[in-house]
Formats: C-alpha cells, structure tokens, sequence
C-alpha cells in the first residue's frame, strides 16, 4: 500500500509509463498477498455451489446479506480444492447430516488470493460444521416455536385415524425406488387387502422440495373426500439430504392438511419437524406400508373378536332365554290345569243349578214380562193422550198464524196492483205525447227525404249522359267491335277477322292484316 502513496506523491514530470492491466492486477495481487499474509475466519452464506465431477474441485458464491435477507452487502468466490474438498465435505456432512448446499450458512477459514486474469478469489482450507449444525438448530428452533404459536403442532395429530384406511393419497417422486418398493408391499399382502394409491408427484429432497410438497398438499385438499389418509414418502436417496422435511413450508402445509398424515422419510438421524407436526410418522416407505397392512389386521382381527364375542353373547342369551321359556312353559302349563279345573267344577255347580232351579226360573220370567207388558200399555195410552192434545194446541195456533199471514200477502197484493196501474197510466200518457211529437215530424221528414232523393237520381242521369257513348263519339271517339261486340285488346282478334269502327258520322268495316303489341 506504501508504494501507491509514493506513486501518487511523484511529479508529473517524473510519472513513469502508463501500466497494462496485467501489471496493475500484478501490484494487486503483490499488494493483497502482503496485507492479507495469513488466512482468516470468515462467515457467510452459500449462494450457490457447483462441483467439478472430474477434477474434484468445488466453486462457492459466498454472500452477506447482514440483518436484511433481502439486501445484499458482499459477495465473492471461493473455491475448495479437490483433495481439501474430498475431505471437507466428507466431514461437514458426516456432522451436520446435509451436503454443502446453497442457503446454508458456515464458518470457513479462506486465504485471500488475486488472480490476474479471474480476479480476487478465497481459497477454502477448513469449514467449521459445528457453526453450520448451531445455525440449523436455531432455525429449527425459529420453527417450532412458529408452528406452535400458530396452533400447527398438534392440527394434524388430533385428526382421527381412520380404523381402516385404505384410500391413500401419496406424495413421493414417482420413479423413486422407495415408492415402487411402498407400493409392492401394499398390493402384495399375504393378507388380500385392498388399497388404492393416488400418486402426487413431488420433489421430495433439495431446495425445491419444500414448495414441491406443499403444492401437493393442496392439490390433495380440493379432493379430500376421495381419500381416508395422506402419505408422505421419500422415494429413495441420500439419507443425508433430509434437511428440506425441517423447512416451514412443509411442515405447515402438514399442519394444515385435512387428512391425518403418515411420514417415512427415512431419517435416521433426528425426527425432522415434518415428523414431529404429522399424525403418525414411521421411519422408512415400507414402515408406512407395513403399519397400513398391521393396521388393517388389528381391525379385521378386532372385528373378528367382535364377532366371537357377540357369537358368545348370544349363545348364552338363548341359553337364558330357553331355560327361562321352559320355566315359563311349565308354570303356565300348572296354571292352565289349574284354571281348567276350577272352571270344570264351577260348571258342574252350574249345570246342578240348572237342573234344579229351571222351572222357578221360567216362571219368575213370565212374571217379570207380564208386568212389563202392563207397564208398556199404561204407558202408550198415556203417551199418546199427551200427544193428542199437544196436537190440537198445535193446530189452534197454526190456523190463527195462517190467517194473519193470508191478510198480510192480500195487502201486499193490492199495494203492487195499484203501483202498476199508476206506472201503466204514466207510461201510456209519455207514449202518446211522443207519438204526437213524431206524426208532427213525419210530413216533414218524408218531404225532405224525397228531395234529397230527387236531387241523388238528377246526379246519376247527368253521370249517365255524360258516359253516353254517342256523346263519346261526338267528342272524338270510336268504338271498335267484332261480331257486334266491343273489343278492348287485340288479343281479342285474328288474322281475317271483319273490324267495325264506329265513328260520329258513320262506321268503318276493315280486315285484320296483323297486330301489333305494345310488347
């Protein structure tokens, strides 16, 4: 840095040649490599790595984004050599359960180096992964924390498992061995259970596997009623690359499902937080698949005991019932001979008194009719005396009632005939003073009547006149006839034909030669 002081500090009379840029980036580098000697513990985030397969080399954009995750302060490029690389990444994801990947953050020790030609670079030579492991832990943490302030924790877990799920809704990637090894231990049971699996393809490890699954959960909620459980599944892979199944994203969108929702996503390591939000988590695919089946049985075999138990319980209920029906049987049989007996001697004491009591009987009868037969006797006469004089009372009254009402209609009668006689005297008087007025009007009605005729029949002589064909002709006209009668169109002729023209002084008779037309 010293000697660029002294390089400003020259004269212009004593600056030297221009620089190519080559020697600038080589004073560069000379002057770094003396300000930055030894190497340095920096902190930053992965942007993005790539991995040279062939000569093992590993190129990072490393970024600082302080406080705001969405400005960006500093960036540079940083590289980790083949053989250090090897080594490194063995050991980072050995301790932190993921590969170097892009949005994780590290603590790495770099030398600052300056090419000419690539610009200024750091060369990695350690990565702490405990400061990694701390910063997946606290985001974790952030996490949980999130979930349970939102109420997302226990949603999935209080959803009730249905005691035979057989509709599964699976989110795994479809070419996965993990998914095809899943769905041949389902549909090859020993036990001949039925399932049927819905596949929603998803991206089930990387940075796109969180939206990639939560895209699947919603599409699985529109057809929620189509399915009894949700199965999330990672098809196979790094054991290691699970570090998605902890993201946010996921966990919610689990959360949040309608549907009680298995995990087995084949982590070895921890439970990951989409284990932790789910209904029931299982470690591996065919772990899902084996609980589904067992799951199954514990139903069929409870059904079964069910089955035993009410076989049981109603094999001693009809023991009951039939020891109680034959004690039932039995008394009722004492009772009916019982109730026979009785009955059989009241009726021998009955048929005794019958035999010895029927003649004093009948007569007590005979008695008994005859004195209502006098009863009934008495009774009518007195009957219909009442009946005789409430009938004459009846026939006074209605004679009297009769003549009032004969009295009151005759002078009604005479009341409407004397209104008629006054309205015929009235209308009779009003017809003959009009027929007056109108044999008073008539000789007047009848002379104005046949003047107007008079006057319409002059009009119709002088229309007459004037059409007259004589008059016609004195005006100019003729007439035109064949064979006495009048033509109007030549249509009406032939050749040959003898034509009379009539004219004012006389006729004109002439042979049709041709006709022409107006066509």
């Amino acid at each position: 840095m010293s000697h660029i002081f002294i390089s400003h500090s020259i004269t212009y009379q004593e600056q030297p040649a221009p620089l190519s840029l080559f020697a600038l980036h080589q004073q560069i580098r000379e002057e770094l490599e003396l300000a930055f000697p030894d190497s340095y513990w920096v902190v930053a985030e992965v942007a993005q790595v790539n991995v040279d397969r062939r000569k093992g080399h590993c190129y990072l954009t490393l970024v600082d984004k302080g406080d705001d995750a969405r400005q960006m302060l500093a960036q540079a490029r940083a590289t980790i050599w083949g053989s250090r690389f090897q080594m490194l990444g063995r050991h980072f994801e050995e301790k932190t359960g993921q590969p170097l990947k892009a949005g994780l953050k590290v603590l790495l020790q770099a030398t600052v180096r300056f090419h000419e030609l690539y610009g200024l670079s750091l060369d990695v030579t350690n990565i702490d992964p405990n400061y990694t492991i701390g910063d997946l832990a606290r985001q974790r943490q952030e996490t949980l924390k999130r979930l349970e302030a939102e109420g997302l924790m226990e949603a999935n877990k209080e959803l009730e498992l249905p005691l035979v799920p057989q509709r599964l809704a699976v989110i795994s990637s479809a070419t996965a061995a993990g998914y095809q090894d899943f769905v041949h231990q389902l549909h090859h049971n020993s036990y001949g259970y039925t399932f049927s699996t819905t596949l929603f393809p998803a991206t089930v490890q990387g940075n796109e596997a969180p939206a990639s699954v939560a895209a699947a959960f919603a599409k699985i909620s529109k057809y929620k009623h189509l399915f009894d459980v949700v199965v999330l599944i990672r098809g196979g892979g790094s054991q290691t690359d699970l570090s998605c199944f902890d993201d946010y994203l996921i966990a919610s969108a689990i959360g949040k499902a309608p549907l009680p929702v298995l995990t087995g996503i084949g982590h070895e390591r921890d439970e990951s937080i989409a284990d932790l939000v789910a209904n029931t988590r299982l470690k591996t695919p065919t772990a899902v698949a084996g609980f589904l089946i067992d799951r199954n049985r514990a139903a069929e075999e409870y059904s079964e005991s069910l089955f035993d138990s009410i076989r049981m319980f109603s094999a001693q209920h009809m023991k009951l019932a039939d020891d109680q029906l034959e004690r039932i049987s039995l008394r009722f049989n004492n009772t009916t001979r019982q109730v026979l007996q009785t009955s059989k001697d009241k009726l021998e004491a009955l048929s005794r008194g019958l035999l010895l009591k029927p003649k004093s009987y009948i007569e007590a009868q005979k008695h008994h009719v005859s004195n209502l037969e006098k009863d009934v006797n008495a009774g009518t006469k007195d009957l219909l005396h009442e009946q005789e004089r409430r009938l004459q009372e009846l026939s006074v009254c209605v004679e009297g009632k009769s003549q009032r009402y004969l009295h009151l209609k005759e002078h009604e009668l005479n009341h409407l005939v004397h209104c008629l006689e006054t309205e015929a005297n009235d209308r009779l008087k009003q017809a003959q003073i009009a027929f007056t007025k109108y044999g008073d009007r008539l000789p007047y009605g009848v002379k104005n009547k046949m003047q107007a005729e008079n006057h319409r029949l002059k009009l119709l002589e002088m229309g007459i006149e004037a059409n007259n064909p004589e008059k016609l002709l004195l005006r100019g006209y003729t007439l035109t006839l064949v064979n006495g009668q009048i033509i109007k169109s030549v249509k009406q002729v032939k050749d040959g034909d003898v034509v009379q023209t009539k004219m004012q002084d006389g006729s004109i008779h002439s042979i049709v030669v041709t006709t022409d037309t107006n066509e």
